[in-house]
């Protein structure tokens, strides 16, 4: 099992139809590393995390999973 556990990026990013290479982008990041937050292998850094309410225009909160 994963370490973390983000559950919500991989939904979010499906309903605006959007691909990971594009989410990275968006962060300034590489399609590999996204792919490795969607998975629950690697943390999101907080600036991730922050862009990606933004983006959804929603709370650090919900993509955690600490709030419905």
């Amino acid at each position: 099992m994963s370490i973390y556990h983000y559950p919500r990026i991989r939904a979010l990013r499906l309903g605006a139809g959007m691909n990971q290479k594009e989410l990275a982008k968006l962060l300034s990041t590489t399609q590999q590393q996204y792919s490795r937050y969607e998975k629950g292998q690697r943390e999101i850094p907080v600036h991730h995390l922050i862009t990606l309410a933004r983006f959804y225009h929603t709370t650090t909160d919900y993509l955690l999973s600490l709030e419905d």
